[in-house]
C-alpha cells in the first residue's frame, strides 16, 4: 500500500530510507517530544538514547508538554516514556533494515522526524468510557557523509570565486558603455579646445588694450 508522507525533500528517492507506524498505542505529546530529541541525530545516537531510557539512565528532555515532568539534573523537565521509546526503537530498525535492502549504509542521520495524532476510539471493558492515546509517526534517514576538515575552506573558496565572477559579468556592459561614451567624447574636445582659444586670444587682446591706454595717458 503507498503511503503520503509528510516529508517534501527535492532529494532523491534512491538516498532516501523511510519508515512509519500508524495508529501506534502511544501518546502524541510525547511521540512530538521524542521527535524533537532524535531530528537531525544520527541512528546509532538515537538508538543508543533511547535504549538508556529504557534502563531509567537517561531521561528524554520535554520542552513543550511540560506538564508533570519532573526537574531532571542538567536537562530540566524530562521523562522516560518508555513505551514511546519501543515503538521508536522498532522503527529506527526498520530504517536500517530498509537501508541494507536498498543497498545504503548503516550510517544513517535522520532528516525528517514527526508524530501527529491518530483516530482515539473508546475503550471497551473496564476502562469503557475512555479514549485511546493513538498517534501515526514518521521517520526518513539519508547517509551519514562525514565532513572534511579542508571541505568547508574549499567551498567557500569556490562561493567568493563565483561572487567575483557574477561581479565581472555585471561590469562588463557598464565598461563597453564607458568606453562608447570615451569614443564619443574625443569628437566634443577639440570644440572646447578651440572655444577656450579664442577666449584666451580675446582676453589677451583686451589686456594689450587696457596696457596701451595706460602708457598713452
Amino acid at each position: 500500500m503507498k503511503r503520503n508522507y509528510s516529508l517534501q525533500t527535492t532529494r532523491k528517492e534512491e538516498d532516501l530510507v523511510r519508515a512509519a507506524g500508524r495508529d501506534l498505542s502511544i501518546s502524541a505529546k510525547q511521540a512530538i517530544e521524542l521527535c524533537a530529541y532524535i531530528r537531525n541525530k544520527p541512528v546509532e545516537w538515537a538508538k543508543a538514547r533511547l535504549e538508556n531510557t529504557l534502563k531509567k539512565q537517561e531521561a528524554i528532555p520535554f520542552k513543550r508538554f511540560t506538564n508533570g515532568a519532573g526537574h531532571k539534573r542538567g536537562i530540566g523537565p524530562g521523562k522516560y516514556p518508555e513505551k514511546t521509546a519501543r515503538q521508536f526503537l522498532k522503527l529506527l530498525n526498520t530504517l536500517e533494515a530498509n537501508a541494507q535492502n536498498k543497498g545504503l549504509s548503516s550510517r544513517l542521520i535522520i532528516i525528517h522526524a514527526c508524530a501527529q495524532r491518530a483516530s482515539r476510539p473508546m475503550r471497551y471493558g473496564r476502562k469503557r468510557g475512555i479514549a485511546m492515546k493513538r498517534a501515526h509517526v514518521e521517520l526518513a534517514a539519508e547517509e551519514l557523509i562525514e565532513k572534511k576538515p579542508g571541505q568547508e575552506k574549499q567551498k567557500k573558496k569556490q562561493a567568493q570565486e563565483k561572487q567575483q565572477e557574477e561581479k565581472e559579468v555585471k561590469a562588463k556592459p557598464e565598461q563597453k558603455q564607458k568606453q562608447a561614451s570615451e569614443k564619443q567624447a574625443p569628437e566634443k574636445k577639440p570644440k572646447e579646445k578651440k572655444e577656450q582659444e579664442k577666449a584666451k586670444k580675446i582676453k589677451e587682446k583686451d589686456a594689450q588694450k587696457n596696457n596701451q591706454k595706460r602708457g598713452s595717458k
